[in-house]
């Protein structure tokens, strides 16, 4: 099938051909037929497959269809809620390439920089607006943005929009967004609690995969090592000079670990940059730059860095701790083998960490290969056959509800207006997770 059969516009497949797209992923082809039908849409796709194409490219036809009159001070046509900075700069530079000649704006908001300069533009009206929930909730209640011309909502990787950490913020936004609206939800995980939450926001959904569910990318080999905790990182440093790799992405649990790994790689003379959330934007900026570009040779990151970062051709993701949510672990390596690259994901296990691993392997429906680095036998061996041991039960998700009390001048949804405690939890909690 061609993307011309999938009826996007002669302009798109200009742009398309120009970009050198032929042949629509399979996620592509089924997406972009229900999108461009007006439906509502859950979709699940493994990591670097085109997800972000196949909502992309039909919200901008069907945002360009006719001639639109410019969009209204302060409003915005559609809305790409994401949970990262990185993601959302990822996305942005995605919808401003597709839409050459079209004639439509976009813009990306997010926490971690000044809030003026969005104020500004957005007061000109945008019509794709990509931006992390905790953001927006802060430029929606401050009046410099509305959403009465709102037609498209797009939450991309649904699952982390959606857990616990951004409920409150999305119980805000759901309820000031108009309810005739069309909802996309893409993600490559989609926990069934999580469905069910879904489905409550969308009308007669459709639904589609693309692969099995809750599944990592075929082109990546997987692998762990056991080790003991204290000698992983001579480990990883070990494992470096070995395998003479030049690129390396390397996952650590917290923002205190990925600093301390990153300094005791630069002071092994490996040149080493981290990211996480404490790090200005600025930093962070200049960190992901310096690895795209060759001069970083290992970047350190928490799991902000698993959803969002497309670096072309990344050989190698390294899980120096493995991630308390299963589906983060699928995330992570998605990172590696890319757009139907090889790639190898390994992981340094350690014997505390057996439940993170009975919960990986339980999703996976298999267990990770192991691998000996006899020079680190770990003194407390891991037990084998995990994918066997009862996986540790999920987190519940949690929801915020909605009140009735009056609502802002400004609030121009339907939906009821979310009470006191519940705005006022969200826009506390906005300036850790929920602005990226």
């Amino acid at each position: 099938m061609t993307f011309a059969e999938l009826g996007l516009t002669a302009p798109l497949l200009q742009t398309l051909a120009e970009r050198g797209y032929d042949t629509p992923t399979p996620i592509q082809e089924k997406a972009i037929p229900v999108i461009l039908a007006g439906r509502d849409l859950i979709a699940a796709a493994e990591t670097g497959t085109g997800k972000t194409a196949a909502f992309a490219l039909p919200l901008l036809q069907i945002l360009a269809q006719g001639e639109p009159a410019p969009v209204a001070a302060t409003q915005v046509r559609a809305v790409v809620l994401v949970p990262t900075r990185e993601l959302a700069e990822q996305v942005l530079a995605s919808l401003q390439a597709y839409s050459a000649g079209l004639g439509l704006s976009s813009y990306a908001a997010y926490g971690g920089v000044s809030l003026n300069p969005q104020q500004s533009r957005l007061a000109q009206g945008v019509d794709v607006l990509v931006a992390t929930p905790g953001r927006l909730v802060d430029l929606f209640t401050k009046g410099a943005v509305r959403f009465r011309e709102l037609r498209l909502l797009v939450l991309d990787e649904a699952d982390r929009m959606l857990d616990l950490g951004f409920a409150e913020e999305l119980s805000i936004l759901f309820s000031a967004f108009p309810r005739q609206r069309q909802t996309l939800l893409f993600s490559a995980t989609f926990p069934d609690a999580v469905r069910g939450l879904t489905r409550s926001r969308l009308r007669d959904p459709r639904s589609v995969e693309a692969g099995p569910r809750n599944a990592a990318a075929r082109t990546v080999e997987q692998a762990l090592i056991p080790v003991d905790r204290a000698r992983k990182r001579e480990l990883l440093l070990a494992l470096y000079q070995r395998r003479g790799w030049q690129q390396l992405l390397v996952f650590a649990k917290t923002k205190k670990g990925c600093d301390e790994l990153a300094a005791a790689l630069a002071a092994a003379g490996i040149a080493a940059d981290c990211i996480h959330a404490d790090r200005p934007q600025a930093a962070r900026s200049k960190a992901l730059a310096g690895f795209k570009a060759g001069s970083v040779k290992v970047l350190v990151a928490t799991d902000i860095a698993a959803r969002g970062l497309d670096i072309g051709g990344l050989p190698q993701v390294l899980n120096f701790d493995l991630p308390l949510q299963a589906e983060d672990y699928i995330h992570r390596i998605g990172r590696t083998g890319r757009a139907g690259q090889p790639g190898t994901a390994i992981s340094l296990v350690a014997a505390d960490e057996m439940p993170q691993l009975c919960a990986i392997e339980a999703l996976l429906k298999a267990p990770l290969p192991r691998i000996d680095e006899p020079d680190f036998a770990p003194q407390s061996a891991l037990p084998g056959a995990a994918a066997s041991a009862p996986a540790p039960a999920a987190a519940p998700t949690k929801s915020s509800s909605g009140g009735r009390n009056k609502a802002p001048s400004h609030w121009e949804g339907l939906d009821d207006f979310p009470d006191d405690s519940s705005a006022k939890t969200s826009r506390r909690r906005g300036g850790r997770r929920g602005r990226g």
